[in-house]
């Protein structure tokens, strides 16, 4: 069976929120998250929080490698604001995208912080949304 190709790429950031923050922490990132849905090219974004940790996961979805530029450029402001709030402690992608991409991870404003690549190996997605694109499923 072959598996269909696919240029999804799935984003999974867990950040450690700063001691003192949590409140400037769930401001920053609502707002970071309204921004997206209103304005930001992501197939899917959800947002986790462990408070007993202080820790948050972030889960991105983005059709393409140009989504993702299309999202760092929009949505600078945004980022910049959730940052003054935490820490990544790891950043996770899952699926293929451009050496752009993955060069811009290695050093965000200078500063490096831990991230893996892991290749699509196989999948399937129900994303469609009815009337947008003309499918039903």
């Amino acid at each position: 069976m072959e598996i269909a190709k696919s240029s999804t790429i799935l984003f999974r950031n867990t950040m450690h929120i700063t001691d003192g923050h949590l409140d400037g922490f769930r401001r920053a990132i609502t707002q970071a998250v309204v921004f997206a849905q209103e304005h930001g090219p992501q197939l899917m974004v959800e947002v986790f929080i462990d408070e007993e940790r202080m820790l948050a996961h972030s889960f991105q979805l983005y059709r393409d490698s140009d989504a993702i530029r299309a999202h760092w450029r929009l949505s600078d402001p945004y980022i910049r604001e959730v940052m003054e709030h935490c820490t990544v402690q790891q950043f996770e992608v899952f699926g293929a995208p451009d050496h752009d991409i993955v060069a811009a991870l290695k050093t965000p404003d200078g500063e490096s912080f831990p991230f893996v690549v892991s290749p699509r190996l196989a999948g399937f997605n129900r994303l469609g949304t009815p009337g947008l694109d003309g499918s039903h499923s």
